[in-house]
């Protein structure tokens, strides 16, 4: 008995022949200018279509849910019930089609009284027909026809095959009647019957089901779609007023993958508050320790005789302690201070005021409702930095606040020199001074830009810089209000 051994056969590499990638290139030429096209016209729906479509996450959950039932009620009201009304209009025009074939026949070969009274007795209690022979007349000219009748249709070709006579019938003139008309021999025969004898009129009943069910079921979609994206909207309220360095109070609700995304968010929030509180921790005992080592050379410095070089020093131990704030409160940050109500007018009415003790010509001016919502020590050291940057430089301090939508705006003018639009970003770099853009004097450390910035970003907002209308240098400060 032979045993069957399998083999794994290799298929070799395909290559092609010399010149074959630019024969093959050439062969696909065709196709793309074909396709070409078809997705430039492509590409350019799609873009309409996402700019049309709503942006937001309950809109376009809403489109996922009402779209398919719409899409099925659609499907199901043109293939089932656009059949069922043809057939059952069908049928039924085709019963009262014979019915009055049935009683053409009657009149014209059993013998009749002059008026055919006896034929339109039994029509109208046994047929339900309203049935009147018209002597000397014609058939009235075609009436106007319906955009869309399958009556209008099935009567007409079911009168066309088992009549065959010349007739009008009228399905438009009275809504709950038609009027058929049909030449005989010697007149005409008018048929007057009830619409609902030859269509179906009681199949809105299944389309008023089938629509109140659908509503109900979409009301009941929408109710719990609610429930499920407010839990998402409450951790993004959470996550914007945590950025902004508000208080929150936040529990993680909803479904499973957003309760786990909630509890994260509580996890990463409290690791930046830890590192936040480790960092001032370090920093606190940074700044005892510098300050006790200057505390003791002002002690030495002044059990010494005054002279000039005890005085330099002297000098030199006082920078020293500037710098050390300034280093100290750019590295602090605004850390442990939270956002309460303030009213913005009496801040800056109050800096104003220092600025003019130092002999600069200041101008305030606030529209709106002077309350936001902001770390006031914090903020207060911003705009401090920014008025004293622009006394440092200019002679004459424009300060203007207002709201717009839902921020605040605020602007610091000075006529001083200005700095190139190259180097206003560079400003906010720490320690970056440019003594030739806006001849600083040497006390300043270049921190006081890069500390505002830093306190406008904790705010969720920022600070940029312009060319002022008095001529010099413009700061503009953006936060939520």
């Amino acid at each position: 008995m032979r045993l069957l051994r399998t083999r794994t056969y290799r298929l070799p590499h395909l290559r092609l022949p010399a010149g074959g990638h630019a024969m093959l290139a050439r062969l696909m030429t065709p196709f793309g200018r074909i396709f070409a096209p078809l997705k430039r016209v492509y590409e350019r729906i799609a873009g309409r279509v996402g700019a049309a479509m709503p942006k937001g996450l309950f809109a376009r959950a809403l489109i996922i849910i009402i779209a398919p039932i719409v899409l099925l009620q659609s499907f199901i009201a043109y293939t089932f019930m656009e059949r069922h009304w043809q057939t059952v209009t069908m049928r039924l025009s085709s019963a009262v089609t014979a019915d009055i074939a049935a009683l053409i026949d009657i009149y014209e070969t059993f013998p009749q009284d002059e008026e055919a009274s006896e034929l339109i007795r039994i029509a109208d209690q046994r047929l339900g027909l309203d049935v009147e022979i018209l002597r000397d007349t014609e058939l009235p000219p075609p009436g106007p026809k319906p955009f869309f009748s399958i009556l209008d249709q099935a009567l007409s070709s079911e009168i066309a095959r088992q009549v065959e006579r010349p007739f009008w019938i009228d399905t438009v003139g009275r809504s709950d009647l038609i009027e058929i008309r049909i030449r005989l021999d010697d007149g005409i025969m008018r048929v007057i019957t009830e619409r609902s004898q030859a269509y179906a009129s009681n199949s809105h009943i299944f389309l008023l089901w089938m629509g109140g069910t659908s509503l109900v079921l979409m009301g009941i979609a929408i109710i719990f779609l609610r429930n499920q994206i407010r839990p998402i909207l409450r951790l993004a309220e959470a996550a914007e007023s945590f950025g902004k360095g508000r208080e929150i109070e936040f529990r993680p609700r909803g479904a499973r993958e957003v309760r786990q995304a909630g509890h994260a968010f509580i996890e990463m929030k409290r690791r930046i508050e830890r590192a936040i509180d480790q960092r001032t921790t370090m920093l606190n005992g940074v700044s005892h320790d510098l300050r006790t080592i200057l505390t003791r050379f002002k002690l030495s410095l002044a059990l010494l005789e005054s002279t000039d070089d005890v005085r330099d020093i002297e000098r030199d131990v006082d920078e020293m302690s500037r710098m050390l704030e300034g280093y100290l409160a750019f590295a602090r940050g605004d850390s442990g201070e939270q956002a309460v109500p303030m009213d913005l007018r009496d801040l800056l009415a109050e800096i104003c005021a220092d600025a003019e003790r130092q002999g600069h010509a200041t101008r305030l001016h606030i529209d709106g409702d002077p309350q936001v919502v902001v770390r006031p020590d914090a903020f207060r050291r911003l705009a401090f930095n920014l008025v004293s940057n622009a006394a440092r430089h200019g002679e004459t301090i424009a300060i203007s606040a207002n709201h717009e939508s839902r921020w605040l705006v605020m602007h610091v003018d000075d006529d001083g020199p200005g700095i190139a639009p190259e180097l206003r970003e560079e400003v906010f770099k720490p320690f970056v001074r440019l003594d030739e853009a806006r001849n600083q004097d040497e006390s300043g450390s270049g921190l006081g830009l890069a500390i505002a910035r830093d306190i406008a970003r904790s705010h969720g907002g920022d600070i940029s810089l312009d060319d002022s209308p008095l001529g010099g240098l413009r700061a503009s400060v953006r936060i939520p209000a």
